[in-house]
């Protein structure tokens, strides 16, 4: 028996079967996909994902697959980070940070990809795409090749250098367009429309491809001991993973592997230069979609946010809030991170933390609360714009007195 029944309207609550499909023909809402929750909870255990893989797939019994035909690339079961450096500097007393820089195209989007493509698979798919801003189209183009389908990838022309680089290293179908990132997704949605046997992962099967981010809240609670943290902070561009957050822990409350999952608040942070999410949350507005985009976060620069109400809603009913930080207060955050935790994001992670110490300064996170944070993406993939903040170094000769010269005689000799 699956554990999955199909898919539902969020909106108006109609059911369809499983398939190729985003939209609920009976009042255009978004679907979800549909589980059986009382076959999960036949299925799933905690012993029994404890023994399963390290990867995304130890949750599969809560993941909208049936059957072992996974394409696992090893995306996911990262480490929860006790961060008490950045803790420190930011006056936190219980600071984490889920690190999924590390993922093997080094972003979360691999979480989703890897249900999507394997939902695809199972679908029957002829081929797959995406819109991306870089981080997914890599992710794409990683697992397509390894599930041996053709992808076709639209971008932004102007996204980095590094991540074009390494997408292209995939061979996919890339489309590269002149205009921003909801410009690419329209004429994707266009192509989707024409080639209905297609699964393009965040747009016709965006269902499926949306439940690999809940995996980040399925990780955390098996991280801290199956329990939950007081607060949250992810980074906000279409909200969708934001809302996966939401869903994830929400689930593991209903199938009792935790409990006070409704006690979470979730806040996001969103550049300032593209943040229709956050402005709505702190003028108590509705999610208007913006043209221009200006900002350094490219990979979070979405005008028209897909779950933009929902994320702001999921904020305002949790007591949680939204930041808008600035790019220089992205990059200031991005070496803060680093020359505290160790850890080099690019500037989606930079907004996040870069929200989470405006969140702290301005009293929307208390010292004393458990806080988790998701760092979602590799400062490798932005070179070219962290470069620009750096101080090179200056050279020496290769000698001892240069160096003492250098450093005020202050060496310390080792034995």
């Amino acid at each position: 028996m699956s554990h999955v029944i199909g898919l539902k309207c969020r909106e108006c609550g109609t059911e369809y079967p499983g398939g190729i499909q985003n939209t609920c023909y009976e009042c255009f809402g978004p679907l979800e996909v549909h589980y059986d929750w009382d076959e999960v909870q036949n299925r799933a255990s905690k012993e029994k994902i404890s023994k399963g893989p390290p990867s995304i797939w130890r949750y599969s019994d809560l993941l909208p697959i049936d059957g072992t035909n996974y394409v696992d690339l090893g995306a996911g079961y990262n480490k929860l980070h006790r961060a008490e450096n950045l803790g420190k500097e930011l006056g936190l007393q219980e600071l984490y940070i889920l690190d999924d820089s590390v993922n093997p195209t080094n972003s979360f989007k691999d979480r989703v990809t890897s249900v999507a493509v394997s939902k695809a698979l199972e679908l029957g798919a002829e081929a797959v795409g995406c819109a991306s801003t870089g981080n997914l189209a890599s992710a794409v183009g990683a697992h397509a090749a390894k599930a041996g389908l053709p992808a076709y990838i639209f971008i932004p022309s102007s996204i980095e250098l590094g991540k074009i680089t390494q997408m292209l290293a995939y061979k996919p179908n890339t489309i590269a367009v002149d205009g921003t990132y909801d410009d690419a997704n329209r004429l994707a949605s266009e192509v989707a429309d024409l080639n209905p046997n297609w699964a393009f992962v965040n747009i016709t099967i965006r269902p499926y491809y949306t439940e690999g981010s809940r995996t980040l809240a399925f990780e955390t609670a098996e991280q801290l001991g199956w329990d939950t943290p007081d607060h949250i902070v992810a980074p906000l561009g279409s909200g969708a993973l934001l809302c996966a957050l939401f869903r994830g822990y929400d689930e593991l409350e209903n199938i009792g592997f935790v409990d006070n999952s409704s006690n979470i608040k979730f806040s996001g942070s969103q550049p300032l230069g593209c943040s229709p999410i956050s402005a709505a949350v702190q003028n108590a507005t509705e999610v208007v979609p913006i043209r221009e985009l200006d900002t350094v976060a490219h990979s979070l620069a979405i005008g028209n946010p897909a779950d933009g109400y929902y994320a702001k809603e999921i904020i305002h009913q949790s007591g949680g809030y939204a930041a808008s930080p600035t790019d220089e207060e992205i990059l200031e955050a991005i070496h803060l991170l680093a020359s505290t935790e160790g850890i080099f994001t690019e500037p989606a992670g930079g907004t996040t933390i870069a929200g989470l110490k405006k969140l702290v300064e301005t009293g929307h996170i208390n010292p004393d609360e458990k806080t988790v944070v998701y760092v979602t993406g590799n400062g490798l993939k932005a070179q070219d714009t962290i470069a620009k903040t750096l101080e090179q170094p200056e050279s020496i000769k290769p000698t001892l007195s240069a160096f003492t010269d250098k450093y005020n005689n202050n060496s310390t000799s080792t034995q």
